[in-house]
């Protein structure tokens, strides 16, 4: 079906990676859309909150994806099209988009007649939603604690809602992500403190929770050495198309292209990584061939490598614990169980311990992506496993 000529409205801020991912793939499917809400005003916004939290009360009916008791509706974002289309989730709506939208050469979930490539596409996608996540929070609330200007941008993009009330929305936002951030797994040393900082912006430890600055600034680290040479050499990363991996990566590294200490750490560790965020923010995608080729080789051994030693080792634990805790009878998960203390559990990664709280939309996300490695078959599940010797989630 042809794209509408009216707007889509994509709700959500632009803080959020998964909202950064969404926009890029509306510009690069050329598909019209308003932001919000900083493109909203009152009344629009008004508007859109109250379908929000229709939607996630099950009075308004989600058209994709179907709503299982493993998912979570995240804060952001949604996309709601002319036609009453209701849409969540990033990677669900880059599916839809490519069903119905979709343009020839502009598809981004499954572009390729190569199942392999079609199978890594899906798994670094999963990989910056689930883990990238945690490195490019850390970096905001950590690396950029003492400029980053997160709560005042949220407040500025909402002031038609709130207006006078901006500042207490600022200092609230930033307070409140900054006592989130042992939920998404960065935990500070026990007395850490950063010199400057008021006690409402200090990157927290938490009582039982291991440290895990080093084991996610490493990470982020080794994620940027895998990426420079593959974008010194390509404008994609799988090669000369523009694909739902490359929106995943861009949505997660580039929301730290606004916190400057953070921004600095990519451009001097990583500077053709740095430059790509950049194009992909001006929404850049002159560089696309619709029937560019697509590969998995050689270049995507560190990157595989990493995903396969932090990203698949987190699930496996994640998996395991969520099963011991339904066997016990515990029935509450994700972020209202980490703060009562339920549902957590111990674990390590690459030598270091951690402890988490199980997730059960990443339980979801590793048993989907067990099924798909499933469904390709035997010769391309070997020629995989030949190069990447770690890349099957089942073993």
């Amino acid at each position: 079906m042809p794209a509408s000529t009216n707007k889509w409205i994509l709700s959500g801020s632009q803080l959020s990676p998964f909202h950064l991912k969404v926009a890029a793939l509306l510009k690069f499917k050329g598909i019209p859309f308003k932001d919000y809400p900083g493109e909203g005003g009152f009344w629009g916004n008004l508007k859109i909150s109250a379908r929000v939290l229709l939607l996630k009360a099950g009075v308004i009916k989600l058209t994709y994806p179907k709503f299982t008791k493993l998912d979570e509706f995240p804060l952001v974002p949604f996309l709601f099209g002319p036609n009453g289309e209701n849409l969540y989730d990033s990677s669900a709506i880059a599916t839809w988009l490519d069903n119905n939208l979709a343009k020839p050469g502009r598809e981004v979930v499954n572009p390729s007649d190569d199942e392999k490539v079609n199978f890594v596409i899906q798994l670094v996608d999963e990989y910056f939603d689930e883990f990238g996540l945690y490195m490019v929070h850390h970096a905001r609330w950590k690396m950029s604690a003492a400029d980053n200007t997160a709560g005042m941008r949220l407040a500025q993009e909402m002031s038609s809602l709130i207006g006078p009330l901006q500042g207490k929305v600022a200092t609230g936002f930033s307070a409140r992500q900054v006592r989130r951030c042992p939920y998404l797994f960065s935990v500070a040393p026990q007395g850490y403190q950063q010199e400057g900082l008021p006690r409402d912006r200090q990157p927290p430890s938490r009582k039982g929770f291991p440290a895990t600055h080093n084991l996610l600034e490493k990470s982020y680290l080794n994620i940027l050495q895998a990426l420079e040479p593959i974008f010194s050499t390509r404008p994609f990363l799988l090669g000369q198309r523009f694909t739902l991996a490359d929106a995943s990566l861009y949505g997660q590294l580039g929301m730290n292209l606004t916190d400057p200490s953070a921004a600095n750490w990519i451009k001097d560790n990583a500077p053709a990584v740095y430059a790509w965020l950049l194009r992909i923010h001006e929404g850049d995608f002159s560089t696309h061939k619709d029937a560019g080729e697509l590969m998995v080789d050689d270049s995507l051994q560190s990157l595989l490598k990493e995903i396969s030693g932090t990203f698949y080792s987190l699930m496996k634990q994640n998996e395991l614990a969520y099963v011991q805790h339904t066997n016990a009878g515990e029935t509450l998960f994700n972020e209202k169980a980490y703060w009562k203390r339920r549902s957590l559990f111990n674990g390590e990664l690459d030598g270091q311990p951690f402890r988490s709280v199980v997730k059960t939309f990443q339980v979801k996300t590793w048993r989907n992506l067990k099924q798909l490695w499933q469904g390709l078959n035997r010769d391309s599940q070997s020629q995989l496993v030949e190069r990447f010797p770690a890349i099957d989630p089942g073993k």
